[in-house]
């Protein structure tokens, strides 16, 4: 899977004339800002205000340029009072905003931070559109450094978290970018709130960038968890087999869980788990494999069409002599010292479809012991009581799967398909 570095619109552009009420005309060329303004008196003179109202009709018209043009007749204009100031540093930010003139935006701020006349709530609704237009001009630096003061200021927009994740991943900041995912993610999570698609995949981005693959694990199993797409299945399958300590024994366990998580799309694949099925003396699972590649178009076709056929023909004839043994061997197996014969045969049951008896049998296994993988048995079983429709039942069996081979991890995934979560 590959993981785009572009993830979309992440905020949307600030609505100014939500931010701050826009100045109003008053009268003869006089002007009161309401979000500013303690008393009427607070006016500008007609020299300044001729310009203003022109500026604040080109940022209504959204001619930014023109109003940034506009503002500098009336900066021109000698003996300003702090207010008059004030107001042209108003109508400067949201232009500059507006004309995403970032640096001329944020030296406005700052002239209207330090005079004090810049309400809280617009003080961080004008922070965050800095942060916003810094992002798309593409000086992720300063967008990272303004999404940081809007939260450090109290900011809770769910917009500018995701932000300052993206602006720091695009900044090549990965490990400030991904311990800010992970707490964005668990404060949702704390909140019984799903994370978004794209937060996950800059946490698994991050990871990536840095080599750090198991918090890149960990990213896609909360995004096959929700969001499963087979991109994110392709991926984790294909890096489980690479885990220090996998037993080359579960190949067979892996080939099942591809199938179910819609992975498996080669006929190379089948034929590997159709092959490793017989090798393990499950013919019943085998035959499964080669028709349902039979029936999915991926056998039967190409210059490999006739070796498909001498595999069907060959799973075929061990189906025909397994079936003459199969309820002989259960009732062999019961009698057997240890488990393992019933969870094998319980397997075999499973292949053919007989998932009530297949459960029964690995139960019976596991009870009596001195089985050589008891972890394996419980991932069997818990297999079967999916295939079963039985997903509490299963759930909570594979949960008690705790090998150090793989068999561990694989049970986590198994949980994951059936809808639970293993973290």
């Amino acid at each position: 899977m590959i993981l785009r570095h572009s993830f979309g619109r992440p905020l949307t552009a600030l609505c100014l004339s939500c931010a701050v009420a826009f100045v109003a005309v008053q009268g003869a060329g006089s002007f009161v800002a309401p979000a500013y303004a303690a008393e009427e008196a607070n006016t500008v003179r007609p020299e300044i205000a001729k310009p203003l109202q022109a500026a604040q009709q080109a940022i209504q018209a959204k001619s930014y340029g023109q109003a940034l043009t506009k503002l500098k007749e009336a900066d021109a204009v000698s003996g300003r009072t702090p207010y008059e100031d004030s107001v042209i540093a108003q109508l400067r930010l949201m232009a500059a905003l507006g004309a995403e003139e970032m640096p001329t935006a944020a030296k406005a701020f700052e002239a209207l931070s330090g005079s004090g006349t810049l309400p809280a709530a617009s003080k961080l609704q004008f922070t965050l559109g800095i942060a916003s237009g810094y992002f798309r001009s593409k000086d992720y630096a300063n967008a990272a450094t303004w999404t940081n003061r809007y939260l450090s200021a109290g900011g809770t927009d769910a917009q500018g978290k995701l932000l300052l994740v993206q602006s720091l991943y695009l900044d090549k900041q990965y490990a400030p970018a991904a311990k800010a995912a992970l707490d964005d993610i668990h404060g949702l999570e704390k909140q019984g709130q799903v994370p978004s698609e794209t937060l996950l995949q800059v946490l698994a981005a991050s990871a990536r960038e840095q080599q750090d693959w198991k918090l890149y694990e960990t990213a896609l199993i909360r995004l096959v968890a929700d969001y499963p797409k087979q991109d994110y299945w392709a991926d984790l399958l294909h890096r489980l087999p690479t885990h220090a300590g996998f037993s080359e024994r579960l190949s067979l366990d892996v080939s099942r869980l591809s199938l179910a998580a819609g992975v498996m799309t080669t006929a190379a694949q089948y034929m590997e788990f159709a092959e490793l099925a017989i090798q393990a003396g499950l013919p019943g699972e085998a035959q499964s494999i080669v028709e349902k590649g039979y029936a999915g178009g991926v056998f039967g076709q190409g210059a490999d069409a006739a070796r498909h056929g001498r595999l069907r023909d060959l799973v075929a004839k061990a189906v025909d002599n397994d079936k003459k043994t199969l309820d002989a061997g259960a009732a062999e197996a019961a009698k057997a010292s240890g488990g393992d014969p019933l969870a094998a045969t319980g397997l075999d049951y499973y292949g053919y479809g007989q998932f009530d008896k297949a459960t029964s049998l690995i139960e019976q296994g596991i009870a009596k012991g001195g089985l050589k993988s008891v972890d394996d048995a419980k991932l069997h079983l818990g297999i079967a009581y999916l295939a079963a429709g039985k997903k509490p039942k299963a759930i909570e069996v594979l949960k008690t799967v705790k090998g150090a081979d793989g068999s561990a991890d694989l049970a986590a995934l198994w949980i994951l398909k059936a809808g639970g979560r293993p973290y």
